[in-house]
């Protein structure tokens, strides 16, 4: 893990589209911006781990896909 030090209005890139900014520092609250491409998911972790459990319970059973070669042409 890369830790840094960066005061309010600075910024750190990640890659070259990519962009987290400190908007402000209150007591033990940090408010941070990010700046990146639509394509790429932006969640806070809780809410990740969450969709990840999810998309696990979705698939729970989920063994044998063969019967999808055998569907039907749709129209």
């Amino acid at each position: 893990m890369l830790v840094l030090t960066r005061k309010p209005g600075e910024s750190v890139m990640i890659g070259d589209d990519i962009e987290i900014a400190i908007v402000s520092v209150s007591g033990d609250q940090v408010k941070i911006g990010i700046n990146a491409p639509k394509h790429i998911d932006i969640h806070r972790k809780e809410i990740y781990v969450q969709i990840g459990n999810e998309n696990k319970s979705a698939s729970a059973g989920v063994t044998d896909l063969s019967g999808l070669l055998k569907l039907p042409p749709r129209k």
